[in-house]
């Protein structure tokens, strides 16, 4: 019997049997896992929230109760039951449904996520609204213990706790963000895990001191004045207790009865309640259990083996940063390496296991990641930063005031940069031009290779200055990576190719495309120029200058938003210039989110192929010619 093809809401749940429930679990581990195999995405998170997600659907009314995931790798449970089953095999395709909550998608999505250690702000958001209007209904966060190594879940807490407004916070503790939890809140977790259960010595302590005659009562009166000082001694979750919640737990997250009557009892508290929940990320499946970092994220899998379906030979922009900085710190003991939670997914692992005690992970902190950065530079170290674009965002202020404003020579490898395919707008890194080029003395280099990255990378740890390159995911061209890393000419462009009826000016991950469109456009009698502009901030502008006296036509190519970037970059010089500028047309993504999918879908969409580039660049000058007579 199917139990899982039966669950089509939420209040479907309530029909089965407390021994049917066991067996939907099963199924629904099956499904993902089958699922996820084709389609890949965040496995080992949901596989270990299934007993929790199915209790919180039990225990709650969504959607008139609010339900909040923070980050999102943890809901694909939640999407089954909230009846995109049906679609789940669409997940994270082009036109499909979204691997993270999205309220756009469905009503039960309460709040959209992607970045980690927002769930308690928005939940408390919320509940505030919720009682400034006078509704009923719970609100509910569920946050995971790799998060709340983020600054900002602190900062909810705080308030949660001084406003007293009733919410629950669901604490899924499986000891693991992506990478192992690093930290004094991840150690203090740790103790929480081993520690008896208060409620339990409470229990015996009261049952103890009653057995005492005559003055057994009076004892325990006493103890009841000074419970304070007996659950400090006690309570493992004091820290939770200071910050004003009713601490519930821990317990375990896979066993279904207990976790409904807990969460049934954070209901009737009319008060922040934070229920601690242990869970085993990647449970049931066997590969993901043993290598939950792994499958944390994964592409297309073997489910017999757990064996990932490679879609490149070639070697990864990451595996090539982190070969190189290896490389270079073996030569310079002043170079330190630091990364939010990512010493995988950013190609640091290899330098963590050669230069331990120069390696940092600082868990899901970015800010505190930068301005470390920045505070190491000022004692004379040569830092380097490893953030996914999308996650740099979130450490703008550090940047500009602490690295920037100090001139420090800090280094920022932005990875996943332009798009990114599959997790969509949360992750899509098309904004960090825009974000860092206006600030001063910020470099900004994109390679148009693996191995130019490597000359970046050298070269930007001799700058003294603040630079950031940005490189894209997955493989790169394939070229050769054997030299020695060399020093490039501060601020300076390459001509890849002369023309004179039309200059693309690409940077990085667009300059392939750039020229395999000059080639199209020769072809056609258009005489195509290429430049590879790897200097986003500062320009090239001798280079810049020479090709406008001599080309009938600029285009930028770039793989972020048009509003703020490169092309703008080039828009703004050409103002400050006496006499005529040239014509110039900038391609790059519009002023919209870009949805999720396979990255050459979209850049197929957003007619940034080698085709695509060739078609436009030849409409606007044959355009651009017929407007001049030609």
């Amino acid at each position: 019997m199917n139990l899982l093809n039966q669950i089509n809401r939420p209040q479907d749940l309530l029909r089965l049997s407390e021994a049917q429930l066991p067996l939907l679990c099963q199924e629904i581990r099956d499904f993902l896992v089958e699922t996820v195999s084709q389609t890949g995405g965040h496995l080992a998170p949901s596989l270990g929230v299934v007993e929790l997600t199915v209790a919180l659907h039990r225990a709650f009314n969504s959607p008139t109760d609010k339900l909040i995931w923070d980050v999102g790798h943890q809901a694909y449970v939640h999407k089954i039951l909230t009846g995109r089953r049906e679609k789940f095999h669409t997940l994270r395709q082009l036109d499909g449904i979204s691997g993270f909550p999205k309220p756009q998608e469905s009503e039960h999505d309460a709040f959209a996520t992607g970045h980690s250690s927002t769930s308690i702000s928005a939940a408390l958001g919320m509940a505030l609204a919720r009682d400034l209007k006078k509704e009923q209904g719970h609100v509910v966060a569920i946050i995971g213990d790799g998060s709340l190594t983020g600054g900002q879940a602190y900062e909810a807490l705080n308030h949660a706790g001084h406003t007293r407004t009733p919410m629950t916070v669901i604490l899924n503790d499986n000891e693991m963000s992506i990478a192992k939890n690093v930290g004094a809140i991840a150690e203090y977790l740790a103790k929480m895990r081993t520690a008896p259960s208060y409620a339990k010595v409470k229990r015996d302590i009261e049952f103890l001191l009653k057995r005492i005659p005559a003055i057994g009562d009076s004892v325990l009166r006493t103890v009841e004045r000074l419970k304070d000082s007996v659950r400090y001694l006690l309570v493992p979750g004091m820290l939770f207790e200071e910050l004003g919640f009713t601490y519930l737990g821990p317990i375990d997250g896979h066993d279904l009865p207990v976790l409904e009557e807990v969460l049934e009892k954070a209901k009737r508290l009319n008060e922040p309640v934070l229920v601690h929940v242990i869970t085993c990320k990647g449970k049931g499946y066997t590969p993901a259990e043993c290598n939950a970092d792994k499958f944390h994220g994964v592409g297309p899998f073997c489910v017999d083996s757990g064996e990932i379906i490679k879609s490149s030979d070639k070697p990864s922009y990451t595996k090539v940063f982190g070969e190189t900085i290896v490389e270079l710190a073996a030569k310079d003991e002043n170079i330190v390496a630091i990364t939010a939670a990512m010493p995988e997914g950013t190609g640091l692992k290899a330098f963590s296991k050669h230069f331990p005690a120069r390696f940092f992970d600082v868990g899901i902190a970015e800010q505190h990641a930068v301005t470390l950065a920045a505070g190491m530079a000022a004692n004379g170290l040569l830092p380097v930063v490893a953030l996914y674009s999308t996650f740099g965002q979130r450490a703008y202020d550090q940047i500009l005031h602490d690295v920037c404003l100090q001139n420090a020579p800090v280094i920022i490898a932005l990875d996943r940069a332009g798009i990114v395919g599959d997790d969509g707008p949360t992750h899509h890194g098309v904004f960090d031009y825009s974000y860092l080029r206006h600030i001063p003395n910020m470099v900004i280099m994109a390679p148009k290779d693996e191995n130019e990255l490597r000359h970046m990378l050298f070269s930007a740890l001799q700058y003294r200055c603040p630079v950031s390159i940005r490189y894209p995911r997955g493989g790169g061209l394939g070229v050769d990576t054997t030299g020695v890393p060399e020093l490039l000419p501060f601020g300076k462009w390459e001509e890849i190719k002369n023309g004179e009826d039309v200059t693309f000016l690409a940077t990085g991950a667009m300059v392939e495309p750039a020229r395999a469109a000059s080639e199209i456009l020769w072809s056609h009698g258009i005489r195509a120029g290429v430049v590879n502009a790897r200097f986003i901030k500062p320009f090239d502008e001798v280079l810049l200058m020479k090709i406008a006296e001599k080309t009938k036509l600029i285009i930028t190519v770039e793989d972020q938003v048009i509003a703020g970037g490169f092309g703008s970059g080039v828009l703004e010089f050409f103002s400050k210039q006496s006499g005529p500028s040239p014509h110039v047309k900038l391609l790059g993504f519009p002023d919209t989110f870009v949805e999720h999918g396979k990255r050459p879908q979209l850049m197929e969409r957003y007619r940034l192929t080698a085709k695509g580039l060739a078609e436009s660049a030849q409409y606007l000058y044959e355009k651009k010619n017929s407007e001049n007579g030609g």
